[in-house]
């Protein structure tokens, strides 16, 4: 049987490893800040020694990127170092330091096919997305931040995800406070801390949704601290209240059509 691996990519101090260790044989925490990488090593110290979790230090780039980049730590907020130069209104807050760099088609060839993909590295999920897409690298789950609808376009499009849910990153800890997860094959209650990706596939409340009823979501709710989750192994189900809403409104726009063509 496969391993399910999965890649929390920005895993920051490692609050989402807990989770996805219940949720899979191995975790690959990949995470910049050489500080944070420290914490995580101490925190999950038996789990590295066990195998369970692999820590990369380093900033997640893309191909052809140079073995030491420049990253932006930010002075006074851990969560939001960033890859990218950022802009100049706000980059006093950042220190400018020099790290080793992997692509991310490295790191996924050094540890495996993945399960699922966290991918929350502030302003550069896009190329991520991309690079992943480029090699038909499509895990069974993927989430990234939502700062940009290009990231929903990549995962709909390049991606060929069809089904959707939407994590909201300022209401995690008080929504998935003793959240029902499946483990193995029972259910069990997890908290989720602040500040934390939240769940991801079916531990996700709510039906799964297509493109078009995610994007008026997004519409309606706007971008910033969301993860778009995506998955290729749910079939909508015609039956589930996402169709009927979608069924009621095509109905109500044929009546109306038909309305106004009787006139």
């Amino acid at each position: 049987m496969q391993r399910k691996i999965i890649y929390d990519f920005g895993a920051n101090n490692g609050d989402d490893i807990p989770y996805y260790l219940k949720k899979a044989d191995v975790v690959v925490a990949v995470e910049a800040n050489p500080s944070l990488c420290r914490e995580i090593e101490t925190r999950f110290s038996e789990e590295i020694r066990d195998g369970r979790l692999q820590v990369e230090n380093c900033v997640v780039a893309a191909e052809g990127s140079s073995p030491e980049v420049y990253f932006y730590l930010h002075k006074r907020h851990h969560v939001l170092g960033q890859f990218p130069e950022p802009d100049a209104t706000v980059i006093g807050d950042f220190e400018k330091v020099l790290l080793p760099a992997k692509s991310v088609m490295q790191i996924v060839g050094e540890h495996g096919a993945p399960y699922y993909i966290k991918i929350d590295i502030e302003h550069y999920e896009e190329v991520i997305l991309k690079e992943l897409f480029r090699n038909a690298v499509k895990p069974a789950f993927i989430s990234a931040e939502a700062h940009s609808i290009q990231v929903f376009a990549l995962m709909a499009g390049m991606g060929e995800y069809s089904a959707f849910k939407l994590v909201d990153g300022e209401t995690v800890a008080k929504k998935y406070r003793s959240h029902a997860i499946r483990v193995g094959g029972g259910v069990e209650p997890y908290s989720f801390p602040a500040h934390s990706a939240g769940p991801f596939g079916e531990d996700i409340a709510g039906e799964w949704m297509n493109a078009d009823d995610l994007f008026h979501v997004l519409a309606k709710e706007g971008l910033g601290w969301k993860d778009i989750h995506a998955t290729n192994r749910v079939q909508l189900d015609p039956g589930s209240q996402v169709e009927k809403r979608r069924q009621k409104m095509r109905h109500l726009r044929g009546w109306v059509g038909t309305k106004l063509r009787g006139r």
